[in-house]
């Protein structure tokens, strides 16, 4: 008889994966309150080990080290509130450290229930954590370079992602009897390298998006103009605008970009929503991509209204966030399918 949830190794990767997916979740409002750079120094913030640190603090560490002025300008001073988060997205990130721990010690421990391979993809979860520590050191000395942010966001995804896979092998080791744990030989062959191209399609706009909101402090948003029609769905009031502005480009390509990937998912979601019924796969897997396509669809809607109800420069960050967020969850939803189609290949057994 299984066991209850809270008595399961599997739980721990489980739990690691939605602390990591509330770090996102800090690190998306980090960006939304434009606190990047609110702990110019790192580890310490300010040379604080605390989050409250005075203007008048600020400014005496910003005498002692001018090569760290803030690049809105020397005058430039953040509220408690906005050094908390930033402060608080590290925080969590170095605690994560632990649970990080104790899941590869366990598995250590009973490699004989769960394989050798599991034991090496929790030492895998282990450097790609390190990694993402030492990104985001790179992002604060670099003052949130627009590819170091992309690189943050990339390697924050992939942690999720490997925990994720990490628990549905468990999962399958401890016995559980999922239904999508298994599925016909002929719809793994044809869809397998489906599901595959339209995670990573997901993936790649993610990352597109990231770059274009931290590109020149996020200026890129507004390369479009504002406002409907002119801002969106139009550029510059033209469906098919000049790239002589600047970010415009930029814009263009994540534009065009999110259709294309939108097009792709909802042709793909038919496709393999015929599969399972002519193959007799579960329903689930074709569920998962008409999640991950409804999400994405909606993302569309979200992205463009943080353009329509900018004014003046002043964008609705609350749509960003939610903008990230949505997209995530596209993601998530097409690579739970794709790894629960890739597990009914795999047997994980004592010999791995």
């Amino acid at each position: 008889m299984d066991a209850p949830w809270y008595k399961r190794p599997s739980t721990i990767p489980l739990s690691i994966a939605v602390m990591a997916l509330m770090i996102i979740l800090i690190g998306g409002s980090v960006r939304v309150l434009d606190a990047g750079e609110s702990c110019p120094d790192w580890p310490q913030c300010f040379g604080q080990w605390s989050f409250d640190v005075s203007e008048s603090e600020q400014e005496s560490w910003y005498s002692a080290n001018p090569e760290e002025i803030d690049s809105r300008g020397p005058s430039h001073r953040y509220t408690t509130f906005e050094i908390f988060t930033e402060w608080a997205h590290r925080l969590l990130a170095s605690l994560m450290a632990i649970p990080v721990l104790a899941n590869f010690l366990l598995l250590r421990k009973k490699r004989e229930i769960y394989g050798e391979h599991l034991v090496k993809v929790s030492f895998i979860t282990g450097i790609l954590l390190i990694v993402q520590g030492i990104a985001g050191y790179v992002t604060v000395k670099l003052n949130n370079e627009d590819w170091t942010v992309a690189l943050h966001l990339v390697l924050a995804i992939s942690f999720v992602s490997i925990l994720l896979w990490q628990w549905i092998l468990m999962r399958k080791s401890e016995g559980a009897k999922w239904p999508m744990f298994s599925a016909p030989t002929n719809f793994v062959a044809k869809e397998l390298k489906r599901f595959i191209l339209l995670s990573g399609a997901i993936l790649v706009l993610l990352i597109l998006g990231s770059w274009v909101a931290s590109t020149s402090g996020g200026n890129y948003n507004q390369a479009c103009s504002v406002g409907f029609p002119n801002g969106w769905p139009q550029c510059q009031g033209d469906w098919f605008p000049t790239f002589d502005g600047p970010g415009i480009l930029i814009q263009m390509i994540h534009r065009i970009g999110a259709g294309v990937v939108g097009i792709a998912l909802i042709l793909g979601s038919m496709r393999i929503r015929e599969s399972v019924r002519e193959m007799g796969a579960h329903i689930g897997f074709s569920r998962c991509f008409d999640f991950a396509t409804g999400f994405w669809m909606l993302n569309v809607l979200v992205g463009g209204l943080y353009i329509v109800f900018a004014n003046n420069g002043d964008f609705p960050e609350g749509l960003s966030l939610l903008h990230l967020l949505v997209g995530v969850a596209s993601f998530l939803s097409a690579i739970i399918s794709t790894m629960l189609l890739k597990v009914t290949t795999c047997e994980v057994d004592d010999d791995e």
